[in-house]
């Protein structure tokens, strides 16, 4: 049932994702999130035994679903990495190609080393004794962990730099990844107890698997499409802010070019009303030409004033430094 969930929790983002983050040329993390799909949808006892078996019955299905998962977790490590701004260099090495293709090839050479008999939807039940087994599922989840701990070290970093709403997709996924090393830290210790033979220790850390399994997934959900969607909802915010401050400025700045006529009066100068931040950014420059401008006789004050200054913080917090000036193409 576990596997079900996350499997639909994992479409649901890269439903997410594709509305989301359409027209983005940046997709790793929407791949990623097909890649982890795919495996969670290759884990759904069902779907694993009509495939397994009609692969030969031995099981090879759990080599591609985990290949998948891995695949998805270092593309979601390199989307994550990619937002940094400089991020550290145990990030950068943590997120290689290089680490990610070590992980791959020593998981498939433990793979290859496991006698796993017949389909089984109890792969680590049915064959954990084995040593090449722990081997296998540790090689996994310990590059899942250093995955993590890479993305967590990023993600906190955007939490000190973002404000309000902004901070709560970075934080989500923080909490996420660090669920997801203490699942790491759970599969280890029942690898290892499977293999030592002491089943009660396994069966105690077994309680925990599911729980932090589904919150793992669900947190990082969460975070990765919370990040377009309150950006999207940003946008949205600033859109209709820009569109109220442009009606509020339309009587002033008709009153301006009256006595002042600007570049929005040449029919050759490019100029699309259609964009209320650039309508906006017009609006205000050629009021306060009109203010500066010696020839004619044109003030601002009261409600007006007010108006233009909401005006100019709105279209400065925009820039990329809070000093950064006005500008009108002419």
């Amino acid at each position: 049932m576990t596997s079900v969930i996350v499997a639909g929790l994992m479409w649901l983002l890269v439903a997410a994702l594709l509305v989301l983050r359409r027209g983005r040329v940046e997709r790793s993390i929407t791949w990623a999130s097909v890649a982890i799909a795919i495996s969670m949808t290759l884990n759904i006892d069902p779907v694993y035994v009509a495939l397994d078996t009609a692969a030969g019955g031995s099981n090879a299905v759990t080599l591609v679903a985990d290949l998948a998962l891995m695949t998805g977790v270092f593309l979601l490590g390199r989307g994550v990495m990619k937002a940094a701004d400089d991020p550290p260099r145990a990030v950068r090495i943590a997120l290689s190609r290089v680490t990610f293709g070590v992980a791959l090839v020593s998981a498939t050479i433990a793979f290859l080393l496991i006698e796993r008999g017949a389909t089984t939807t109890s792969f680590m039940l049915d064959l954990g004794e084995q040593p090449a087994t722990a081997i296998y599922s540790m090689i996994h989840f310990t590059y899942y962990a250093v995955v993590l701990a890479a993305m967590a070290t990023v993600a906190f970093a955007q939490i000190r730099v973002s404000r309000g709403i902004l901070a709560l997709p970075p934080a989500l996924l923080v909490v996420g990844c660090g669920l997801g090393i203490a699942l790491t830290v759970d599969v280890i210790c029942m690898d290892l107890s499977h293999v030592a033979g002491n089943l009660d220790l396994m069966s105690a850390a077994a309680v925990l698997y599911g729980p932090l399994y589904l919150l793992t997934f669900l947190l990082l959900c969460s975070g990765f499409a919370g990040q377009p969607f309150v950006r999207a909802v940003r946008a949205r915010q600033r859109e209709l802010t820009t569109r109220e401050l442009a009606a509020r400025l339309a009587p002033l700045w008709q009153t301006a070019s009256e006595v002042h006529p600007g570049i929005s009066q040449n029919s050759e100068a490019e100029f699309d009303a259609d964009d209320p931040e650039g309508l906006l950014h017009r609006q205000v420059v050629e009021i306060r030409d009109a203010m500066i401008d010696t020839r004619v006789t044109f003030s601002v004050s009261g409600a007006d004033l007010e108006a233009l200054e909401a005006a100019e913080r709105h279209l400065v917090g925009a820039t990329a430094t809070p000093s950064a000036s006005l500008r009108v193409r002419q």
